[in-house]
């Protein structure tokens, strides 16, 4: 079937949907993602597409977002997140990407 992503975009236009966009620049908030994306990336267990998650820090709380492999890619990356200094919590948006 052809690629729709309508949907997808439609929900992104809301204004409650976070997206890239709404990365705080204060230093707290950019270290935390910092962090968590090294902690990704270092981790070779992972798919190329766990290692690209959106990761988004506003104020201490981390929204992640994109396509996972598995389930078990979905916690993993959740519990990386959560052992970052300083986030406050987690808002886990992960999705399996069916094949």
């Amino acid at each position: 079937p052809p690629a729709d992503n309508s949907g997808k975009n439609v929900r992104d236009r809301q204004n409650a949907t976070v997206t890239p966009g709404d990365q705080s620049n204060a230093k707290s908030d950019m270290a935390i993602t910092q962090a968590i994306r090294k902690a990704l990336v270092s981790d070779k267990g992972l798919s190329t597409n766990a290692h690209n998650v959106k990761i988004i820090t506003k104020n201490g709380v981390v929204t992640l977002r994109g396509p996972v492999k598995s389930a078990e890619e979905k916690s993993t990356i959740a519990a990386k997140a959560e052992a970052a200094a300083g986030v406050k919590s987690v808002d886990n948006q992960l999705e399996i990407a069916s094949r």
